[in-house]
């Protein structure tokens, strides 16, 4: 389950605000149209994408696109909730045996976890378990990153191709130094090659693949508190011990709330 994430539309909306304001606060709202150039943004944006394109397979790339979208959907993740549910899983399965958690392996809707659950219900081996679940880990770890490198990447061509497009307008503006009177525009419209590249960076790319790092991260330490969790079922530990264990992914604050909402263990 996703949630929309409203920081990140805040973000976006209120930085494009605050650059708005000051264009129009220092040139007035009848000149914004300096701040538009066609070529200059053609060069900044049509380089920077494509020769990302050319960095990446068409899926790839065609997946890094999409995974904007991902930066204004927050995963629900509850990791005081999920902690509480192994602690469950864990005294059902001390009172009623390890092939008990079958049953409640189809009552899960994390397909992690479930896979975790019925490798430990086979009797597989817990080495192997572990080697099982941290193998998937890697490749989900290694999908986001795919999908925050796209990001990164798209951030350091902006500003360059940016200064493509400044090289290029000075190139003109060199040739008509003859016309002292073109000098200044002609500077201004180099210049804004320069202001596109670094918008598309520090507006666009740097807050989404920081965005998609953030939400990477509370993904895999979730995955790992199960990997953790469901192997300590399989060794029968007392459910109070693998709770501490848990818990120690948390901070004090998340700490503080499980031990508050928590249940008696029996």
């Amino acid at each position: 389950m996703q949630i929309v994430d409203l920081a990140s539309i805040l973000g976006l909306i209120l930085c494009f605000a605050m650059c708005a304001y000051g264009i129009i606060d220092n040139a007035g709202i009848n000149n914004i149209g300096r701040y538009l150039d066609a070529p200059s943004a053609i060069i900044t944006f049509g380089g920077a994408f494509f020769a990302v394109l050319a960095a990446n397979t068409m899926k790839d790339y065609i997946g890094g696109l999409k995974s904007f979208l991902l930066v204004f959907k927050s995963p629900a993740i509850d990791m005081s909730a999920m902690i509480q549910k192994i602690i469950e899983l864990s005294n059902v399965a001390r009172k009623e045996g390890l092939l008990s958690l079958e049953e409640a392996a189809g009552e899960l809707d994390d397909e992690f976890m479930k896979k975790g659950i019925l490798l430990i219900v086979d009797g597989t081996d817990p080495e192997l378990v572990r080697g099982i679940m941290e193998t998937e880990l890697v490749s989900v770890e290694d999908r986001h990153k795919k999908k925050i490198s796209f990001w990164e990447d798209l951030g350091a061509m902006g500003p360059a191709w940016g200064m493509i497009g400044t090289l290029v307008g000075l190139v003109n503006m060199l040739y008509e130094m003859d016309d002292p009177s073109s000098i200044g525009p002609s500077m201004a419209v180099a210049l804004i090659t320069t202001l596109y590249g670094s918008l598309l960076a520090n507006w666009i790319c740097t807050p989404v693949a920081n965005k998609l790092k953030v939400n990477n991260a509370s993904e895999i330490m979730m995955k790992e508190i199960m990997i953790e969790g469901l192997l300590s079922i399989q060794a029968g530990e007392n459910p109070r011990v693998i709770e501490e264990k848990l818990k120690s992914f948390l901070s004090p604050e998340q700490r503080g709330a499980q031990s508050d909402g928590g249940e008696e263990l029996g």
